[in-house]
């Protein structure tokens, strides 16, 4: 006896170069997550882009806005602050365009990281890695102005990078769920995603959907995500569209990154297990409906933490600043 037929969208296609195949990235149910039969949890796999991450979006965003307004051109270095993503992104939009990049990085984040960059062609300043990604921001902030001829996007202020989602990802989920969409969840990080989906959403759907952050406790070291209570708020995040702000911790970041491996074979970052553990959170006070999240990135970049292989505590006590 054959299988039903699935009842899937097309996903990917056929591009006249690597830049135009960002985006269309599968949206995935996941049944072993679900506490209740009527919850329907849904993973949108943004690894599938390109270079692996969700950045993919953003960084053509942030380029091609910029090409349209005539703020760069052959010959422009460009500058931007990352904690690793959004840099490995740019760099590959870079290369491909024809522009220079110039990225300001923590120097304790993990090799993989460096090496991507490296291998895309980006130039790399160290900032000090006990100051986390905002010690990568206030550099950048400081060379682009001692330096007229450097353009930086600059994705914590640049209203680009949440109309990625809001044209883009946002667009795809609700064409891929014909629009039930009941609850939304993603992390607390530039604020691109949470923005750029959540306000698409509200706009479609109104209350009948909830927008909800994970935010790391603060001093909680989860890798791509930030807590608003240490000192820097992105410029692009409104807190209005969301519903609700819920905590996570580092240990429940691990563990359910692993989950997600174990259970579901969904290979994701830190920060995806931690979006999960909110999203399954969500479902268990639902009676009914459908629970989006973003896996934001796959785990290839992750591999030389130990976070796959190591005992939880061990991972737990690795030097906080590594994530970021």
């Amino acid at each position: 006896m054959g299988s039903l037929p699935l009842q899937n969208r097309p996903c990917g296609g056929r591009y006249g170069d690597i830049v135009q195949a960002i985006g269309n990235t599968p949206l995935v149910e996941l049944k072993r997550l679900s506490p209740k039969p009527g919850v329907r949890i849904w993973a949108k796999l943004e690894s599938h882009n390109p270079t692996g991450s969700v950045k993919d979006r953003v960084a053509r965003a942030l380029i091609e806005d910029a090409e349209e307004k005539g703020m760069i051109g052959p010959g422009t270095v460009i500058l931007e602050p990352t904690s690793g993503n959004t840099g490995i992104s740019l760099a590959m939009i870079c290369s491909r365009k024809g522009y220079k990049l110039r990225v300001v990085m923590p120097d304790n984040v993990t090799q993989e990281r460096t090496q991507l960059l490296k291998m895309y062609g980006a130039e790399i300043v160290y900032s000090p890695g006990n100051q986390g990604s905002n010690g990568a921001v206030a550099m950048a902030q400081e060379l682009a102005a001692a330096d007229p001829t450097l353009y930086m996007p600059y994705q914590y202020g640049n209203p680009a990078n949440p109309l990625a989602h809001y044209n883009g990802t946002a667009v795809e989920i609700l064409d891929e769920l014909d629009g039930q969409v009941d609850a939304f969840v993603a992390g607390l990080g530039t604020g691109g995603t949470l923005m750029g989906n959540g306000r698409r959403f509200k706009e479609e759907l109104g209350d009948r959907v909830k927008i909800v952050a994970a935010e790391p406790m603060q001093g909680e070291p989860v890798q791509g995500l930030r807590s608003l209570d240490d000192g820097f708020i992105p410029p692009i995040i409104d807190l209005s569209v969301l519903d609700r702000k819920i905590f996570v911790t580092n240990h429940d970041a691990i563990v359910w990154t692993r989950k997600l491996l174990d259970e579901e074979g969904v290979f994701a970052g830190v920060s995806s297990g931690a979006i999960a553990s909110i999203a399954v959170r969500m479902a268990n006070e639902m009676d009914e409906g459908n629970i989006v999240f973003i896996v934001c990135d796959d785990g290839w970049k992750y591999l030389s933490s130990g976070v796959y292989t190591l005992p939880v505590e061990e991972v737990e006590n690795l030097d906080s600043t590594i994530w970021w």
